[in-house]
């Protein structure tokens, strides 16, 4: 089989694993700064949205300390308003009066990782941040990328998606608060989300796993009729159901049940 030269490399970053794989044939000089750039620019997000670090800008603005005026920030506490809106408040990244974006920025940062990695010419490539998947282009010559969508807490592959372009969101690997009551919520085991924009995907997966079983499966029924996303959810007993667009993705030895 053809294969593109391309490079990949693969760093952790506040405790996540993250690789970059670029396949477009690129000469090495340019490769190589790309690579940098898209390392330097997830190393800023974590340092400007990450609750925990106290000096980022999220951690003093839950401080009620100085933040600089950064129109990424304005751009993602914007967003999350939105989507919390849009979800019925079941993503909502202010609770108990802390701000918390983590359910969007992840997502958030490698689709605009994912677009300047295109427009500087590196128009196929795969990005992965602790199993939050954005693919786009070709692995090879003709063929679209292929990923594993892995139940969080055991690591068993449940799907095998394909495509040249597409978002994979898996909500469930870390705790996820119910806003509702501000405690942990346990219904399920996770809940996969497919579409165009990854920051969008992460957040629908993250509400409908604080939703629970009903809703999550309601939520992600209506999702799928009004908008271009797909949904696995994985229930604590384990049984799988599935938007019947999610079908699209699986590659051909994949079964779709629910």
């Amino acid at each position: 089989m053809t294969t593109f030269p391309g490079t990949t490399r693969a760093e952790t970053i506040s405790g996540i694993p993250v690789s970059v794989d670029i396949r477009t044939a690129l000469p090495r000089r340019e490769l190589a700064p790309l690579l940098d750039d898209a390392f330097a620019w997830l190393r800023w997000v974590d340092e400007t949205f990450n609750p925990v670090h106290e000096d980022s800008q999220i951690g003093r603005l839950n401080r009620g300390r100085t933040i600089e005026q950064i129109p990424e920030l304005v751009e993602v506490l914007h967003r999350c308003d939105e989507l919390s809106e849009r979800t019925g408040g079941w993503f909502e990244a202010r609770i108990n009066g802390v701000i918390d974006p983590s359910g969007y920025i992840k997502g958030w940062a490698l689709e605009r990782l994912s677009r300047a990695l295109t427009n500087a010419g590196a128009v196929d490539h795969r990005l992965d941040a602790g199993g939050d998947v954005r693919l786009r282009g070709s692995a090879a010559p003709g063929r679209p990328w292929r990923s594993a969508v892995r139940d969080p807490r055991s690591g068993l592959v449940r799907r095998t998606v394909a495509a040249h372009d597409l978002a994979i969101a898996t909500s469930g690997g870390a705790p996820v608060l119910n806003p509702r009551t501000g405690g942990r919520q346990a219904g399920l085991r996770s809940v996969t989300v497919l579409g165009p924009d990854l920051g969008v995907a992460d957040a629908y997966a993250t509400a409908m796993y604080a939703m629970g079983p009903v809703l999550a499966r309601r939520f992600a029924v209506e999702l799928a009729e009004s908008e271009p996303y797909q949904a696995l959810i994985i229930g604590g007993d384990g049984r799988e159901v599935a938007t019947p667009g999610f079908a699209a993705y699986a590659v051909s030895e994949d079964r779709l049940v629910g």
